[in-house]
């Protein structure tokens, strides 16, 4: 009876010290609804790991903590969204880097061309001292960066010949994005880059008023661009990546437990992410082949080619941006380029 009675007691005694704890914990939890807005429809990848990333924070808050989804622009822009999380309004977003560049023009540096070839070189990029850099430059901004979810890369698809040589992209009229480096980027490598909105495309394609374009394989696939396209080029000459962003007046008003599950879903919904953002561009790949368009990867040969190609104009551009910021890019690029 008394080793019985003995270990009621050391039993009921551990209890009592743990219950603090453990009462603690559940109070730093507090009831909390989550808006958490992007522009993608609800069939992207972003939706999905959205909806993975509110599972994971109901699961570790134990319900109390709760994330509404809203895709396709319901809540606004990207900007008006980055603005509403400023304000304390809305609590989180997924916006392109491209987007922050208004605020944080050193986001820039991601989307150089050229800067990576594959998915590891990429996430090792975001993910490292670079990605952390400029996720540091955000809080002034009232911004909290969890940090990066894939977007893909960006590709050429034209109707006039395949692009796997550096002297392929001569000639070539493209429709870009208006956007100072890639018109420059464009030029030298000889083709003829023609700014248009995104909506006057596939007319324009149609027309033969451009000869092609550059854009995510999803995104050439959704817009039936095999439709009026011949050729699918895997370039990999832009990497475009998503940060997950928090109103920082919200994330202030977070206990230090309330902002570890956070972080922690945060982790998993990324890696969740990118393996099925990774899996819809090659399915991509495969529905626009079977579309009929003809397809070809790039040698490392030939993409070391263009990105000594365009190195003059990347330095040009990049001289005018934080120095700290050009010394890490310099030093990360090189790092993960050697990565298979």
């Amino acid at each position: 009876m008394k080793v019985g009675s003995l270990s009621i007691l050391s039993l009921t005694m551990a209890v009592a010290l743990l219950a603090p704890g453990v009462s603690n914990s559940a109070e730093d939890i507090q009831a909390r609804t989550i808006k958490f807005g992007h522009l993608n429809n609800t069939d992207h990848p972003i939706s999905a790991a959205v909806k993975k990333f509110g599972e994971l924070v109901a699961a570790k808050s134990g319900g109390k903590m709760q994330v509404r989804e809203f895709p396709s622009n319901q809540l606004g822009t990207e900007q008006q969204q980055t603005a509403a999380l400023q304000g304390g309004v809305q609590e989180m977003q997924s916006p392109a880097t491209t987007s922050l560049v208004g605020l944080v023009k050193d986001y820039g540096v991601i989307d150089f061309p050229f800067s990576v070839s594959n998915y590891s070189q990429a996430f090792s990029l975001v993910d490292g001292p670079l990605g952390s850099a400029l996720l540091e430059k955000l809080p002034e901004k009232g911004l909290v960066g969890l940090g990066y979810w894939d977007l893909g890369f960006r590709n050429v698809t034209n109707s006039k010949r395949p692009v796997a040589r550096l002297e392929d992209w001569q000639g070539l009229k493209l429709r870009v994005i208006p956007n100072p480096v890639y018109l420059e980027t464009f030029g030298v490598l000889k083709a003829n880059p023609v700014p248009m909105s995104f909506s006057e495309l596939y007319t324009a394609l149609e027309t033969k008023t451009v000869d092609g374009q550059e854009n995510p394989f999803a995104v050439i696939r959704s817009n039936k661009f095999y439709e009026v396209q011949k050729y699918l080029s895997a370039t990999n000459h832009v990497y475009s990546a998503n940060v997950i962003l928090v109103s920082k007046k919200f994330w202030d008003k977070l206990s230090t437990t309330e902002q570890k599950i956070l972080k922690e879903a945060f982790v998993e919904a990324r890696d969740y992410q990118r393996k099925i953002s990774v899996e819809a561009a090659h399915k991509a790949v495969d529905e626009l082949k079977a579309g009929g368009m003809q397809y070809n990867d790039l040698s490392p040969a030939e993409q070391e080619r263009m990105r000594q190609a365009v190195k003059p104009t990347i330095e040009k551009f990049l001289a005018s941006y934080d120095p700290a910021i050009q010394k890490l890019f310099a030093s990360e690029t090189a790092r993960v380029q050697s990565i298979k």
